[in-house]
């Protein structure tokens, strides 16, 4: 066999497809009964492919390794995809943040198109056949993979693992161990895109609240590390939502120790210019308990846990209330504050951060500069990006990378 591919995800089956499109031979090995169990729940089951932005905001968006995805890019960029998608019978649509969607919003019609260009091109997928080793020769060339006892050996072998985000997919590590044992670096791998936990007492009486066009900071100490302005939402345990998970990223370096957001709920407004909207909001209600006062500034959800912080009596009249509370209440909406203390790890983190040390991966073809013939790609590898399709985008053009050289070097 030409090449043998291990992970039927997004990496693994654009590599197997393109090396298969010139002609050789391939087979998948997939350890679920299914081809992109993971790629057929993500985005919700609508599935964000790519990004329709340009070069530089593409390689802005990968905090994690962008400068080793160039090469890559250049090669195979998310408009190639884009492309590819549509020529192969999925039309897509561009959606709000310039994110990229199947025209069908249905994440298994991806998959499925995946599956028919397998297909399509006599490409050999092995469903549950789950690998233990990948085999080496005398010069530590990688020749083949062992499933449990059964050895199949190649010319090529890719590495299509993922990493460790939603373990129930599949996704369990493997990689790391195999690559590690072969002689390479594992940098750490961290949950990442993942929802943050708080320390708040009161955090479980927010759960389910979705808050929009927010001001989102992240800190360490006093520090500002992230600021996003979009959506969140409280959780039982925490925040989550599309500013927290980008900015989730961010406090993985500091242990999620002395970490805090602050939320800027008002963020149309000045402090100045929305106590004066205060001011006018009390003159009309002035006869009103506070409680029943603030309903036009706050979600009813956040009144009563807004009125805890602000240390006013819910029953207190507004005609009692003091410039200096009123003020208070300025800096707490324009300052939300949750403190955090940790993420809700790889059951529930988006993508992993760290893999695969990259200089240690030729970034133009994914070969292993370590083992000769070992070609590393997708979410194996120490690079991420934030959500919005760049992680999918990765897959894919690193998939493309590994399938072409393959197929150059076999010419």
């Amino acid at each position: 066999m030409d090449v043998l591919i291990v992970g039927g995800g997004p990496a693994g089956l654009m590599a197997a497809i393109v090396a298969a499109q010139k002609g050789l031979s391939v087979s998948v090995f997939e350890k679920n009964k299914m081809l992109g169990r993971k790629l057929r729940i993500t985005g919700k089951g609508r599935c964000n492919i790519t990004n329709a932005c340009d070069f530089d905001t593409l390689i802005a968006n990968i905090p994690g390794g962008g400068k080793f995805m160039y090469s890559a890019f250049r090669t195979f960029s998310n408009w190639d995809l884009i492309d590819f998608f549509e020529e192969n019978g999925l039309p897509t649509v561009t959606e709000r943040g310039q994110r990229v969607f199947p025209k069908s919003q249905k994440a298994i019609d991806v998959a499925e198109c995946l599956k028919k260009l397998c297909k399509k091109h006599n490409i050999e997928v092995k469903y549950g056949y789950e690998v233990t080793e990948i085999l080496t020769d005398e010069n530590g060339r990688a020749i083949g993979v062992d499933c449990e006892g059964s050895k199949f050996y190649g010319k090529n072998i890719v590495l299509a693992t993922g990493g460790i985000s939603y373990p129930l997919t599949g996704s369990t590590g493997d990689g790391y161990k195999w690559t590690e044992k072969m002689g390479h670096t594992i940098v750490t791998p961290r949950p990442s895109l993942v929802g943050l936990n708080s320390t708040e007492k009161w955090i479980p009486e927010l759960e389910g609240l979705a808050l929009k066009n927010i001001d989102f900071t992240l800190y360490y100490k006093d520090k500002p590390v992230f600021s996003e302005f979009g959506e969140m939402l409280f959780t039982g345990k925490g925040i989550s939502g599309p500013v927290v998970l980008s900015g989730s990223r961010h406090v993985l370096d500091y242990g999620y120790k002395d970490i805090k957001a602050v939320i800027d709920l008002k963020p149309a407004l000045t402090e100045e210019k929305l106590d004066l909207r205060i001011q006018r909001d009390f003159r009309e209600l002035s006869r009103k308990q506070i409680s029943n006062a603030i309903g036009g500034l706050l979600p009813k959800s956040l009144i009563p846990v807004v009125l805890k912080l602000w240390g006013v009596p819910e029953t207190k009249f507004v005609n009692q209330i003091t410039k200096e509370e009123r003020l208070k209440l300025v800096k707490l909406l324009k300052n939300f504050t949750v403190k955090l203390d940790g993420s809700e790890g790889f059951e529930r983190a988006v993508v992993t951060a760290g893999g695969v040390k990259t200089s240690e991966v030729n970034p133009k073809t994914m070969e292993s500069k370590l083992v000769p013939g070992l070609y590393i790609v997708g979410e194996l590898l120490d690079v991420d990006g934030y959500t919005g399709g760049f992680n999918l985008t990765i897959a894919f053009s690193t998939g493309y990378a590994a399938g072409l050289a393959i197929s150059k070097a076999s010419e």
